[in-house]
C-alpha cells in the first residue's frame, strides 16, 4: 500500500467534521508549501542544484526553517541517490514519508497527560497575544463537555482585560474562574486556586500566566515562582506545561519556544491560528528542532475549532491535491 493510500485509511477512522476542520485550516499552508512543491517537481525535466536550491526557498518561505530545510534537502539528496532516482515526480511522496519521519519522532507524548485519580493542573505559557486565554477558554469548554469539574485560574493579573477575558470564557463553559485584582501577584493566584479547586474536588485546574510584566521583575522568574507554587501544593504537579504560540508569527514562535523552554520545563506546545496562516510548516520545524510534542492546533475560532494534533490528519490535510492526484492513478 502506498503512503498516500495509508494516510487516506488512517483519516478515515476519524469523524468527516475533524477531518473537514483540518482540510480547511491547512488549506493556506498546503498551497504553499505542497502545491508549491508539486509543481516544481512536475515542471522540472531532471534532478539538478538547482531543484534542490528552489525545493529550499520553497519550505523556508513555508516557515520549515533553515535548519530543518537543510536536513530535509539533505535527506532526500541522499536517498535519490541511494534509490537511484532519476524522475522529480517522484519527489513528492518521497518528501511526504519524510517530514512525516520528523513529525512521528515528536509525536510519542501529543496527548495530554489528564490524571486518572485525583486533579490535574495545566500550567499554561506564553506571550502577549499569542491566544493563551483563549485556548484556555476553549479547552475549558472541551473537558466540561467530557463531563469534568474544571476551574480557572486567572493568573495572567498584568495584562489589562486578561481576567475579564478569562471570566467570559468562564462563563460560556459554565466553570468557575478564581481571581485576584489586576496587578496581583499570579503566584498567589495560583496558590488560591489550587485551594479552592482542590476544596471543590475538580478535575482539571487550568492555570494562565503572564505573558508580560508591567513592573521590572523578569517574567520568566515569575513563571519559575508560579511553578513551585504548584509543585508545593501538588507535589507531581504541573502535570503539563503547555507553551501556547501563534503559528502566523513562524520562526518567532520557535525563539519563544526555546526562551521558555529555559524558564520552566515546556512539555507540549498549542499551535493557535494555524488557520490563519500559509506557513504552518513551523510545525515541522518545531518538531524537528525542539522535540516539542505538539498537543493542540487552532483551526477556527469556534470553540470546537481547537483540535488534537493528529499526525496523519495534518499530512492527509498538506498533501490532499497529491492523495487525489494518487488516486486518479
Amino acid at each position: 500500500m502506498s503512503f498516500f493510500k495509508r494516510l487516506k485509511e488512517s483519516v478515515s477512522k476519524s469523524t468527516e467534521s475533524v477531518t473537514q476542520k483540518f482540510l480547511s485550516g491547512l488549506s493556506k499552508t498546503s498551497t504553499n508549501l505542497v502545491g508549491a512543491m508539486g509543481d516544481l517537481f512536475r515542471n522540472r525535466k531532471k534532478i539538478d542544484d538547482d531543484l534542490y536550491e528552489e525545493l529550499e526557498e520553497i519550505l523556508i518561505s513555508a516557515d520549515v526553517g533553515v535548519t530543518t530545510t537543510m536536513d530535509l534537502v539533505e535527506r532526500l539528496r541522499s536517498e535519490v541517490k541511494t534509490r537511484k532516482i532519476t524522475e522529480p515526480t517522484e519527489l513528492q511522496p518521497l518528501m511526504s514519508e519524510m517530514i512525516a519521519d520528523i513529525l512521528e519522532e515528536a509525536d510519542a507524548g501529543s496527548t495530554l497527560r489528564i490524571q486518572e485519580d485525583g486533579m490535574t493542573v495545566l500550567l499554561f505559557v506564553g506571550v502577549n497575544g499569542v491566544g493563551k486565554t483563549t485556548t484556555i477558554g476553549k479547552l475549558a469548554h472541551r473537558f466540561k463537555q467530557k463531563g469534568k469539574k474544571v476551574i480557572l485560574a486567572a493568573g495572567d493579573t498584568f495584562r489589562a482585560g486578561a481576567i475579564e477575558q478569562l471570566e467570559i470564557w468562564g462563563e460560556r463553559a459554565g466553570v468557575d474562574v478564581i481571581k485576584h485584582q489586576e496587578g496581583s501577584d499570579p503566584a498567589a493566584v495560583i496558590f488560591d486556586a489550587i485551594q479552592a479547586a482542590k476544596s471543590r474536588k475538580a478535575d482539571i485546574l487550568l492555570c494562565d500566566t503572564a505573558g508580560r510584566l508591567q513592573n521590572k521583575v523578569n517574567l520568566m522568574e515569575e513563571l519559575k515562582k508560579v511553578h513551585r507554587v504548584v509543585q508545593r501544593e501538588i507535589p507531581d504537579g504541573p502535570h503539563e506545561v503547555i507553551l501556547v504560540l501563534d503559528a502566523t508569527t513562524g520562526q518567532n514562535a520557535m525563539v519563544q519556544a526555546k526562551t521558555f523552554g529555559e524558564a520552566v520545563n515546556v512539555t507540549g506546545l498549542v499551535l493557535s491560528k494555524l488557520d490563519g496562516t500559509a506557513k504552518g510548516g513551523i510545525v515541522i520545524a518545531i518538531s524537528n528542532e525542539l522535540k516539542i510534542p505538539v498537543k493542540f492546533v487552532g483551526l477556527g475560532e469556534k470553540a470546537d475549532d481547537l483540535q488534537e494534533f493528529d499526525r496523519d490528519q495534518f499530512l492527509h490535510a498538506l498533501f490532499k491535491d497529491t492523495i487525489e492526484e494518487d488516486e486518479s492513478n
